[in-house]
């Protein structure tokens, strides 16, 4: 019988959850107290990548703004070059007002495109 063998890499996604974390500038009391887990169930999510409650993963990525796709399909991630992951990680970093300026620019950038083609 067949058996499906891939697995979510846990550990990777509890570095992210750390690095979004320390971002906002938050311990993982703060964060354990948001989500409702134990600040060790927050240690160990990002250090030994445990595996926690669906109700709980939910929380933590929705919370911290990550998206799960590279985790979740790194097939598809891995041809993405590092200057593009950079950028990603600049811009989950913004607040409103920042992205409106970042949305301007590629939208000017778009529009020279356009015209430097016809």
């Amino acid at each position: 019988m067949y058996q499906y063998e891939k697995r979510l890499d846990c550990h990777a996604l509890g570095q992210e959850i750390k690095r979004r974390r320390k971002a906002k500038g938050w311990t993982q009391e703060h964060l354990a107290q948001l989500v409702d887990l134990t600040p060790r169930s927050i240690m160990y999510i990002e250090n030994r990548g445990q595996h926690t409650s669906l109700n709980s993963f939910y929380k933590l990525v929705t919370l911290l703004d990550i998206s799960v796709d590279e985790f979740f399909y790194p097939d598809r991630h891995n041809g993405e070059d590092e200057r593009r992951k950079h950028l990603d990680r600049m811009l989950n970093g913004m607040d409103e007002k920042e992205l409106i300026i970042m949305e301007g620019a590629a939208e000017g950038i778009r529009k020279a495109r356009e015209r430097s083609e016809t």
